[in-house]
């Protein structure tokens, strides 16, 4: 008997040994020591031995029992401690290895150029304004020399919430504004959000303007081609050919185009300029004496020049992009490059 136990227990040790998981441990647990287990039998059939011999049996099957018990334990053990070194193992991180840095927003190009442009004007002396995008037709139109059946009108494509209630078709209506409010002299610079009901791959109904204007006494047409000279090198290049173009607006007078060297194909002639040699890049003008006097200035007083430009099509210009659309799409792959 004493050698069955003894065989039983290496039995048992050496299965414990071999065991890599919990579930193989358990599994010898309860065949050797579970209700129907080998050990167990032998506790059950106790008393079908001689009574002179039954306390040595039953001491030698409670050695045996204890013994494969504590070798189940530290085995136990063991298992659960090397699953543990292995899941450290598998997450532990390597401290030599370069960080992995979050993906970083950052401006979009719209707003890169507004704020280029105020850096620009600042610079020259200019205050930001700002004025309501929601606008009343007077602000808007009346006050700037464009009355009810002006042709200019035609070319506003206005959005109208009511008769004389309308989302704002230029920045100008920032200029009436601040010179209701404030005597010269003024230098302002104001950028917005205007709309016009319009969509192509060169237009869309919401875009953005910046507007300045100036205006003191002596002011000539000589000091608008000098900041707006300044202002094109800063923005494009000092090497950047820049050239004034007569032109037509209700609010100025005498009035220009200001048009500058296409950088595609330096003067020379392309599709993009259309085989001008020269991109059109903003308007702008002499302040129109009926302007002064919607605002109670005297014309013959003071003298100002205002210029107009849309942020898009500086922004299109500035970095080749040929269609307005990709500022409004929020396509990353597009905005990651600015």
């Amino acid at each position: 008997m004493e050698q069955i136990l003894k065989k039983l227990q290496k039995e048992a040790e050496d299965s414990l040994r071999a065991a890599s998981k919990e579930t193989e441990v358990l599994e010898i647990k309860s065949r050797f020591l579970g209700k129907k287990g080998s050990i167990t039998t032998y506790l059950r059939r106790l008393s079908e031995i001689p009574p002179q011999e039954r306390p040595k049996i039953g001491r030698l099957i409670n050695q045996v029992k204890d013994a494969i018990e504590k070798t189940i334990q530290k085995r136990l053990i063991e298992i659960r401690e090397a699953q543990k070194r292995a899941l450290i193992e598998k997450e532990k991180i390597d401290l030599t290895l370069p960080g992995r840095r979050p993906p970083i927003g950052r401006l979009h190009p719209i707003t890169q150029i507004s704020n280029r442009i105020i850096e620009i004007f600042t610079s020259l002396g200019f205050q930001v304004a700002e004025g309501p995008e929601v606008e009343l037709d007077f602000y808007n139109f009346e006050a700037l020399n464009i009355p009810k059946d002006h042709p200019a009108r035609d070319m506003h494509d206005t959005f109208y919430i009511a008769a004389d209630v309308l989302l704002r078709t230029h920045t100008s209506p920032v200029q009436i504004r601040v010179m209701e409010n404030f005597r010269p002299p003024m230098k302002i610079i104001s950028i917005g959000r205007v709309y016009r009901c319009d969509s192509d791959i060169s237009h869309s109904p919401m875009f953005h303007q910046a507007e300045g204007f100036m205006v003191d006494k002596e002011v000539t047409f000589s000091d608008l081609k000098g900041i707006l000279s300044v202002f094109v090198q800063e923005i494009f290049g000092k090497d950047t050919r820049i050239r004034f173009r007569p032109s037509f607006f209700p609010f100025t007078e005498p009035s220009a185009e200001v048009d500058i060297e296409c950088r595609i194909c330096k003067g020379k002639g392309c599709r993009v300029c259309g085989e001008s040699g020269w991109i059109e890049i903003l308007g702008s003008g002499m302040i129109h004496p009926q302007v002064f006097r919607s605002v109670n200035y005297d014309p013959n007083e003071y003298t100002g020049f205002a210029f107009g430009m849309g942020i898009e099509r500086i922004a299109m210009i500035k970095y080749g992009i040929d269609n307005i659309r990709l500022f409004f799409e929020n396509d990353l792959r597009f905005l990651v490059q600015f």
